[in-house]
């Protein structure tokens, strides 16, 4: 009963947030004011109150709704999969793999340099090993504030084209370097070297989440033919993706290798394949998009009630921070820049796609939980430092994102039509309305 009140509070305040932006003629995308929202009924703010369905009182209150945001990361991998249509790629599938590969290892390379140099200076508080773990952390974009920002201003263009394959691709690339670079902190630390986990492991794991997304995409098809209603088929859809997230969770050991799946890869695959072998896949995305819009909401508002303000408090995790944050920009920024030079992409491209490549949330976060099995010092330290700049770059992030899509051409001006649509609809209904009478 309380977690129920809780999210339908948090979803009626952070829809009430969006309005009061409009109101105050703060040009803000809608994900912006879910995350603001979450921090207000979060643990620091309404949560303090402790009244029963009225925001967080504590971290573990927002992580009751995690199947919500796990549900959420399910379709949001899903609609991104779907970009992914052969004959898009045709013309930007190289561009996309070579941008999504460089931009990711340059930001690794770049905090890496920053924080081992960082640690001869402030060697008490962080740590080669940490340094390593940040590096890798800061190949992860979140694709959800992306994909949301996308949606809201109906962006469409060159530099779209191509950011939405890359914050595909991203994960498979955070997910690899990730675990190459856990691998070797974990073995600086231990002295050993443990070839399993730096090389066996992360390929099974990218590869063992492709061939289930696959599977299930090409189930979900054969299944849907059997169906006629466009609301069956939007059902089956749905209860697919729900489906996927929960076998994606499942993790077991075969001998010394431990098998897990990435939920992320895993629902792109499925989206992937459906987009692909299903004729009406474009028609069913377009309904499940009406229907997960309520949903995605939530998820940026629970994701905001779990920022830890409390980070702040830490002058050595500040600084840290702020390192981590301006080089994985400059890394996200020069390799996108680079790559996308390199392959003949437009102008515009190469000056705007670094810009829309900063958001970081859920991914960064789930590699901080790995990185915690570095020992209680580093892992405490990595967290934190990535809650900080988790803080920064969701609530930033979004902004940046609409003023790069903007500035490509990709988003254009509200018309007065769609502006004025809500009272053309009145007036429809009351012109039906006198004539019936």
């Amino acid at each position: 009963m309380s977690a129920l009140m809780s999210a339908a509070m948090a979803l009626l305040i952070g829809l009430l947030m969006t309005r009061l932006f409009k109101y105050l003629h703060l040009n803000f995308p809608d994900v912006t004011a879910f995350l603001l929202t979450g921090l207000l009924v979060g643990p620091f703010c309404l949560g303090r109150l402790n009244i029963p369905g009225l925001g967080f009182p504590t971290f573990a209150d927002a992580e009751k709704l995690s199947t919500i945001s796990n549900c959420a990361l399910g379709f949001i991998a899903f609609s991104i999969g779907n970009e992914f249509c052969l004959n898009q790629l045709k013309s930007i599938g190289k561009q996309a793999v070579v941008v999504g590969i460089v931009q990711g290892i340059t930001a690794a390379l770049l905090v890496d340099a920053a924080l081992i140099g960082l640690h001869f200076l402030m060697p008490d508080t962080l740590s080669i090993p940490a340094a390593i773990t940040l590096g890798a952390i800061a190949t992860a974009t979140a694709p959800a504030a992306t994909l949301m920002v996308v949606r809201q201003y109906k962006a469409r263009g060159k530099l779209t084209d191509i950011l939405l394959p890359v914050v595909a691709l991203d994960d498979a690339v955070g997910l690899a370097v990730f675990s190459v670079s856990f691998g070797i902190a974990s073995s600086l630390i231990s002295g050993h070297t443990d070839i399993i986990s730096i090389a066996v492991e992360p390929l099974i794991e990218i590869l063992c989440s492709l061939l289930l997304g696959a599977l299930m995409g090409w189930v979900l098809t054969q299944l849907e033919r059997t169906f006629f209603s466009n609301s069956n088929r939007l059902s089956l859809t749905i209860a697919f993706v729900l489906l996927t997230v929960a076998l994606s969770m499942v993790e077991f050991d075969i001998g010394p290798v431990h098998v897990a799946f990435s939920t992320l890869l895993v629902c792109m695959a499925l989206g992937t394949v459906f987009c692909n072998i299903c004729p009406l896949a474009a028609d069913l995305m377009e309904r499940a998009d009406k229907w997960t819009a309520p949903l995605f909401a939530l998820f940026f508002v629970i994701s905001g009630a779990e920022l830890d303000l409390s980070v702040f408090k830490a002058g050595a995790v500040i600084l840290v921070g702020i390192v981590y944050i301006l080089f994985r920009s400059g890394g996200k920024y020069i390799g996108a820049y680079a790559s996308c030079a390199a392959t003949g992409c437009e102008e515009k491209v190469k000056k705007y796609l670094g810009i829309t490549l900063l958001p970081q949330a859920g991914v960064a976060l789930g590699m901080c939980v790995t990185a915690a099995t570095l020992g209680d010092k580093d892992g405490a330290l990595i967290r934190n430092i990535v809650l900080f700049s988790v803080l920064i770059y969701e609530l930033v992030g979004p902004l940046l994102t609409k003023w790069a899509l903007t500035r490509s051409g990709d988003i254009q001006p509200m018309s007065l039509e769609v502006k004025n649509r809500r009272e053309q609809k009145l007036k429809e209904i009351k012109s039906r309305k006198t004539r019936r009478d």
